[in-house]
């Protein structure tokens, strides 16, 4: 059995992972990502009890209880880099000895459900309702990066993107990756089913043009133009394909919500939007804490 070197995976003095600083004995099964470390409060104001706080950069964690169930949430902060550090390190810490540096023969499937906001490109979503990332489209490239990608992924809706898109080479090769099947339905009644692009930028990746022009000043109609077997693309935002994508080749459960505050067809923005947020929180914990 492979032992990781110490440069491959770091442990802290503490017996912490390096960067979440977290021990293995403090991670929940059921674990709410956010971006911003401020939203943990939110979650985590729902718990009855909570058992740590560990914070370190833009990583918060809190675990505890809610609704009797054992839960843990951290803050991951903005990007698909973040998300590969902290799902790397949280299922180490659910499937790593980290005496023997060997992976235990029992692994632990986590139940990894990201609660995001993003912004619209269909016309008739509207701010404020909850999209859920049925499949998520990377545009950052992250998982060509591993071996296993074209086992999980949906390669024939990506060709049918690239193709559609005239896809530039000197672009990372999106990737297509669904959502675990248990979350989509327990979640079905609530949200809105979509198609949610993960981009690697918040500006031009998103066609955003402040000053500087984006390669493909079209790109965003051709996304918005796509259809495959009557399904549409139907948001931005910037993590949920490389956390479907690292939970599927891992053996974990993964997907992701997310609360529209922007409406990209519109030119419209709502910046007083933690009012929706707070309802997509209390919508996920009631759900998540009924989860086998």
């Amino acid at each position: 059995m492979r032992t990781i070197p110490a440069s491959e995976l770091i442990i802290n003095d503490d017996g912490s992972i390096f960067h979440l600083h977290l021990r293995p004995e403090q991670l929940a099964d059921t674990v709410i990502l956010v971006g911003d470390p401020g939203r943990v409060e939110l979650v985590a104001e729902h718990f009855e009890n909570r058992e740590c706080m560990v914070e370190n950069r833009e990583f918060r964690t809190v675990t505890g209880t809610c609704k009797g169930k054992r839960m843990t949430v951290l803050s991951t902060g903005i990007g698909i880099g973040n998300i590969d550090i902290s799902v790397t390190e949280l299922d180490a810490l659910a499937n790593v000895d980290f005496a023997t540096r060997q992976e235990k023969v029992q692994k632990r499937r986590l139940t990894l459900m990201r609660l995001g906001t993003s912004g619209a490109i269909q016309p008739d979503i509207r701010v404020g309702e909850m999209v859920f990332s049925r499949t998520s489209v990377g545009f950052d490239g992250l998982l060509n990066y591993y071996k296993g990608r074209n086992e999980v992924c949906d390669l024939e809706i990506e060709q049918a993107f690239m193709k559609h898109t005239g896809w530039n080479e000197l672009l990372p090769k999106p990737y297509f990756i669904d959502a675990d099947t248990t979350l989509f339905e327990l979640f079905r009644d609530c949200t809105r089913e979509g198609i949610t692009i993960a981009a690697p930028g918040f500006y031009a990746p998103q066609g955003r043009w402040v000053r500087l022009e984006p390669q493909d000043a079209h790109l965003n109609e051709k996304i918005e133009s796509f259809e495959y077997h009557g399904r549409r693309i139907t948001n931005f935002e910037m993590e949920s394909s490389a956390l479907a994508g690292l939970a599927a080749l891992m053996g974990h459960r993964a997907a992701t919500i997310c609360t529209i505050i922007a409406q990209r067809v519109a030119l419209d923005a709502c910046t007083d939007y933690k009012p929706f947020v707070r309802r997509m929180i209390a919508t996920a914990l009631d759900r998540l804490a009924t989860l086998d």
